[in-house]
């Protein structure tokens, strides 16, 4: 599985926080990580430097094996909180959409 990470010009997208960011996704996705093929993490500061509440932005883009590409967005005040509660998100979609095709 590939992960990639973007950031906007008002977020630092070093390799630490990339490091981060792909501990934080990969270990909340768990188990589903095996069927997929890429994960895209977008970080995006919404209020640049005025700050403010839920001002960063996480975008996930996930691309399952055989199937069309699933996105999830979550704000939140910190970068660490923006990706976990995106991959929580995530991790209930890709847990229904999987479910679903189990069912058929």
């Amino acid at each position: 599985m590939q992960f990639q990470l973007n950031t906007d010009s008002n977020i630092r997208g070093d390799e630490r926080l990339e490091d981060v960011a792909e501990e934080i996704v990969t270990s909340a996705l768990g188990h589903l990580t095996g069927r997929l093929t890429r994960l895209e993490v977008h970080l995006v500061d919404t209020n640049g430097a005025k700050g403010g509440a839920d001002d960063i932005r996480c975008t996930i883009e996930a691309r399952p094996e055989g199937m069309q590409p699933q996105t999830v967005s979550h704000g939140d005040a910190d970068v660490a909180a923006a990706l976990r509660g995106g991959s929580k998100k995530m991790r209930a979609l890709l847990d229904s959409e999987f479910g679903k095709l189990a069912r058929r």
